[in-house]
C-alpha cells in the first residue's frame, strides 16, 4: 500500500511539473511577443529569462532547459524572419550557426540555472534563487558573445570600425547595456521569485501530508 501511495505522489508531482512548465511556456511565448520589440542598440532585450528561471527553480534543470529551448526557437524565428535586425544580419551570413547559437545559449541558460538552484536551494533558498537568477542572463549573454567571437569576428570588426578596441565595442557598444538591463531585471525580481518558490514548496508539503 505504501508503494502505491508513493507512486501516486510521484505521478501527482510529475503532472504538476508538466502543468507548471506548460503555463510558464505560455508566459515565455507572451513575454517574447510583447518584449521582443524592446531594443537597446542592435539587439533586443531579453525579459523572457524570468519565467525560465522560475521554471528551472521550481521544476528542475530539465524544465529550465525545455523553457530555454522554446525561447531559443522563438528568438530563432525572430532572427530568421528579420524581426530582429541585428540577428538577421548574422543569419544572412551563417544561418545554421546563428540558429544553433540562439538555441544553445538559452537552453543552457535554463539548464544551468536549474542546476544552481537544485544545488543550493535546499541549504539556502534565497541564495539559491538569487544565484540562479544571475546564472541565466550571464550564461545567455556569455554564450552569445562566445558564438560571435568564434564565428563572426570579421563581421564584428567591421561593425566596430572607428572603435579603438573590439573588446570594448562588444562589451559596451554591442550588448553591454542589454546585459545590464537583463541582469538588473532578474536581480530586482529575485525576491518575488523567492516568494513564488516558497509558496510552491508549502503547497507541495501540504499535498504530501
Amino acid at each position: 500500500q505504501q508503494e502505491n501511495i508513493m507512486k501516486t505522489k510521484k505521478e501527482v508531482i510529475s503532472v504538476s511539473q508538466l502543468v507548471g512548465t506548460a503555463i510558464l511556456a505560455a508566459l515565455v511565448l507572451i513575454l517574447q511577443l510583447l518584449a521582443g520589440s524592446i531594443r537597446v542598440g542592435s539587439f533586443s532585450i531579453t525579459l523572457t529569462l524570468v519565467p525560465i528561471v522560475i521554471g528551472a527553480i521550481l521544476y528542475g534543470p530539465l524544465s529550465g532547459a525545455l523553457l530555454g529551448f522554446l525561447f531559443g526557437i522563438l528568438v530563432g524565428i525572430s532572427v530568421a524572419s528579420g524581426a530582429d535586425a541585428g540577428g538577421f544580419l548574422l543569419f544572412s551570413l551563417h544561418p545554421i550557426i546563428t540558429i544553433l547559437i540562439c538555441l544553445c545559449k538559452s537552453t543552457l541558460a535554463g539548464h544551468l540555472s536549474g542546476l544552481v538552484a537544485e544545488g543550493l536551494s535546499k541549504r539556502n533558498l534565497p541564495l539559491g534563487v538569487f544565484l540562479a537568477a544571475l546564472t541565466a542572463p550571464i550564461v545567455n549573454t556569455g554564450l552569445f558573445l562566445l558564438g560571435l567571437t568564434l564565428f563572426f569576428r570579421e563581421t564584428l570588426s567591421q561593425w566596430a570600425s572607428g572603435s579603438q578596441n573590439l573588446t570594448s565595442y562588444i562589451l559596451f557598444g554591442l550588448v553591454g547595456v542589454n546585459f545590464l538591463i537583463e541582469l538588473g531585471v532578474n536581480i530586482v525580481l529575485a525576491p518575488v521569485i523567492v516568494r513564488i518558490v516558497h509558496a510552491a514548496h508549502q503547497m507541495k508539503n501540504q499535498e504530501e501530508i
